[in-house]
């Protein structure tokens, strides 16, 4: 197990024990992370994790309680433990995505006009050098949509808008638990903007089915270790 990993799994203990329940506040972050014998780095991350599935809620000014941690609540972690355990429906999205954004991105680099393309150069500066995982997961979706649009072909376009939006809590974990997944992501992104920047239709579709594939297989890989 990560450090990260130890930290989650200390702070579900407490819960579970009855040490903190639902509705109560964190004790302050260098307290909780000597007591749990952690750095507040990897800390941090599990607070980070653990609110994403809506177990922590991450009040800025006033601290980290758990939440109600009703069933409801939780429902939308749930689906996403479902997705991935219940059957291949992630898989199946992102198969469908590997077939569909490589050919958008080809058609993008002779149909999105320059300005276009450079916003796309700003839109991955915009993440600055530390961006959170959730950052880049919102500039990830914003930066394929552009592409999609740049497309031309609208049905294109929203194919690739409704099957993308379905994968977008197995990119976040995979942000979170995936090393160097942030770097990998943007550099992938920046070869991406720059083949469309040259006009290369075939290098685009390249990197494109590389960027997309990282994804796929890191999930097929987490299938199989579960």
């Amino acid at each position: 197990m990560s450090v990260t990993d130890d930290a989650i799994e200390a702070i579900k203990q407490m819960i579970v024990d009855g040490e903190v329940r639902p509705g109560d506040r964190l004790p302050r972050e260098p307290d909780l992370a000597e007591r749990l014998g952690l750095s507040r780095n990897s800390l941090r991350e599990a607070v980070r994790a653990l609110s994403l599935i809506h177990v922590l809620d991450v009040r800025q000014g006033d601290g980290t309680y758990v939440t109600s941690l009703e069933p409801s609540l939780l429902m939308d972690a749930m689906s996403f433990v479902v997705d991935f355990h219940r059957d291949d429906t992630v898989l199946q999205f992102l198969e469908a995505r590997r077939i569909l954004e490589p050919a958008a991105t080809a058609m993008a680099a002779t149909a999105m006009s320059p300005e276009d393309i450079g916003g796309l150069a700003v839109l991955i500066d915009s993440l600055g050098e530390r961006p959170t995982v959730e950052q880049l997961v919102a500039n990830d979706l914003e930066f394929h949509r552009r592409i999609a649009v740049g497309s031309g072909n609208q049905v294109l376009s929203s194919l690739v808008e409704s099957v993308s939006g379905r994968t977008q809590r197995a990119r976040t974990w995979r942000g979170i638990t995936q090393e160097a997944a942030v770097e990998r992501t943007l550099a992938e992104h920046r070869a991406i903007q720059q083949a469309l920047a040259a006009g290369q239709a075939e290098v685009a579709r390249a990197w494109a089915t590389v960027h997309i594939a990282g994804v796929e297989q890191w999930i097929r890989q987490t299938l199989v270790e579960s």
